[in-house]
């Protein structure tokens, strides 16, 4: 395993469909914490230009009678679109529904034993350039 090996690893769940795979959330992370996993993060679906129309026609083939409620819940997370190319919310949307899925994965990675968030990254084992490198130039 990599985390025996020093290595820092973590899970990355998405894109996390609102009401089609949100309640999966738990056991992603609770198998991830049991193959090693110590951090973890999430991404609510996207759905930019021409993915919206491909998406809408996959729910109509598979999930068509879910159809209307996954699109009203991404909506919802989305200030009324499919999508938000919004820099402060694109990555977890907004209102009830994207806090709903932030406590569910906050709390599913407390079970889990998984640091909620991102690992503190260090640069401490960087070494500066040294002249040599610069003699190149």
């Amino acid at each position: 395993m990599l985390e025996e090996s020093g290595v820092a690893v973590g899970v990355l769940v998405a894109p996390v469909i609102p009401g089609l795979t949100d309640h999966e959330m738990p056991a992603i992370l609770q198998a991830a914490a049991q193959a090693g996993a110590r951090f973890a993060g999430y991404v609510p679906l996207r759905l930019p230009y021409a993915v919206k129309e491909l998406f809408e026609r996959w729910l109509e083939d598979h999930f068509p009678d879910r159809k209307g409620k996954v699109l009203a819940r991404i909506r919802s997370l989305r200030g009324g679109k499919l999508n938000d190319p919004n820099f402060g919310s694109r990555l977890r949307g907004e209102g009830f529904f994207a806090q709903e899925m932030a406590a569910l994965f906050a709390i599913a990675c407390r079970r889990a034993g998984i640091i909620d968030g991102r690992l503190g990254l260090s640069a401490a084992a960087f070494r500066r350039p040294g002249s040599r490198q610069l003699a190149l130039l």
